[in-house]
């Protein structure tokens, strides 16, 4: 099909996949899109059962300027739900759910943290510091910063909220680069953090969903795209041609071996972008170079179940007024945590239910995840119970386990990211997208991917 093969071909129809082909096309390069399984959107899917609205992934997003650029893009700014930014947030503590103090007044006046936690916090804001050198994990960087009580109540299980990971192996410059920053400027994550505040009248990233579900997102794009998507589409590997001339970029071009309607073909393109998780990447890059494999095999992932619950609310006791809450593994619980769905956002639950999504395994607790839905689901609905007093079961369950939820920012993780760039700049015409690269977020693989996006049109236009 030499006529009508593609500029560039995309691997993997994940939200970072679908945005860096959307931006391609956009831009009028002739593109296509392969995909393994039916469906495009990857983990970002959203199930109608009984009436609720149920989210088997992400629950919501941080939409900044350039997410909000891309939903109306697509026209879906009437259809975008925006929560209560003030929505408190809650930790369990000692058996109990204690507001998290996000501003000055509630610091101070927080039971969740002791006075002499308080005070160190406060004065860190008077002091200098200077980070090591070496990588530095989020447990040891609070430690040495704040203590262990903010680190066991509140950092802790933010990471667990956010990346299923432990504090003890996350990178503090990996995943949560800004802080590493502050202190690198301002010796002070305080005062770097009261220089990073907005500016007046500049747009605040805001908590945010779709009416019809975060479904909505991955499904305009790739309706956007018409044919250009193929999914039930294998990739079965990618061969580099050699540079037309030596040493130089031109003339370089890929050929690319499918699986498509029970039988092979071959695509060819003048570049590809590889946006599938790092284990489908290791495989289907493993012709281009023996060292992507062993590379991308460094990047540990997190198990994760996702319990997704429907329940009469007059059966439960707490009056759920908030986003959600975290638990602390010292709380000997598997929930890491859970999102109050329909307390955040209109129709996701039947008059007089509620929606309830939970998460639990993680880095911390992987062989729970290995246990069947229905133990999984029998142990998260009795944790339930003690937490917000709930009287009945629910009323409508779903349980989605992921063996390989989300990519976990461990320490070495920005040398492992250094390595691929490294092994990608060697090859003129491949590219890599995906979460594992600028953050898991909605938000972040959209940017990253759109960055990819550019990059692939300037090696276009060399």
């Amino acid at each position: 099909m030499s006529e009508t093969s593609p500029s560039v071909i995309v691997i993997g129809a994940g939200i970072s996949g679908l945005a860096c082909a959307y931006r391609l096309r956009q831009r009028g390069v002739p593109v296509v899109l392969l995909e393994a399984s039916p469906r495009a959107g990857g983990m970002i899917r959203s199930e109608h059962q009984d009436g609720y609205l149920f989210e088997l992934g992400p629950q919501s997003c941080l939409v900044d300027a350039p997410l909000a650029a891309l939903i109306e893009e697509l026209g879906l700014g009437d259809k975008l739900l925006r929560a209560n930014p003030r929505a408190p947030r809650y930790v369990l503590h000692r058996g109990r759910l204690r507001a998290v103090p996000l501003g000055p007044g509630a610091f101070l006046g927080t039971s969740l943290l002791t006075a002499r936690t308080k005070l160190r916090v406060l004065g860190e804001a008077f002091h200098r510091t200077r980070p090591p050198d070496e990588d530095e994990s989020v447990a040891t960087f609070v430690r040495r910063k704040f203590g262990d009580e903010i680190l066991d109540r509140i950092v802790a299980p933010m990471v667990s909220g956010i990346y299923a990971g432990d504090a003890e192996s996350i990178s503090v410059s990996a995943a949560f680069p800004s802080l590493r920053r502050y202190e690198l400027e301002y010796g002070s994550i305080v005062r770097g953090a009261l220089k990073a505040r907005p500016a007046k009248g500049e747009m605040r990233p805001r908590l945010c969903s779709f009416s019809g579900g975060m479904e909505t997102l991955p499904a305009a794009l790739a309706q956007s795209l018409g044919d250009s998507l193929w999914c039930d589409t294998q990739v079965q590997s990618i061969r580099a041609a050699a540079p037309a001339i030596s040493g130089e970029a031109r003339g370089a071009r890929f050929q690319i071996e499918i699986s498509r309607r029970g039988g092979p073909e071959t695509l060819s393109a003048d570049a590809v972008v590889v946006a599938a998780p790092c284990d489908a990447s290791a495989t289907i890059l493993s012709a281009v170079s023996e060292h992507f494999a062993p590379t991308f095999r460094q990047i540990a992932y997190a198990p994760v179940a996702v319990v997704s619950m429907g329940y009469v609310r007059a059966a439960i006791g707490n009056a759920l007024d908030g986003f959600g809450f975290l638990v602390p593994r010292g709380e000997g619980l598997h929930l890491l945590g859970a999102v109050w769905n329909s307390s955040l956002f209109p129709d996701r639950a039947p008059v007089g239910h509620v929606s309830i999504a939970s998460f639990a395994g993680g880095a911390t607790d992987p062989g729970f995840c290995a246990l069947p839905e229905s133990e999984i689901a029998a142990q998260i609905t009795n944790e339930f119970a003690q937490i917000l007093r709930i009287t009945a079961p629910p009323a409508a369950i779903r349980v989605q386990k992921y063996s390989r939820a989300l990519p976990q920012y461990n320490l070495g993780h920005a040398r492992i990211v250094e390595s691929l760039a490294s092994l990608t700049a060697a090859i003129p015409g491949l590219f890599l997208a995906g979460n594992y690269l600028a953050g898991p977020s909605v938000g972040a693989c959209v940017a990253q991917a759109t960055q990819t996006a550019e990059a692939v049109l300037a090696h276009l236009a060399r």
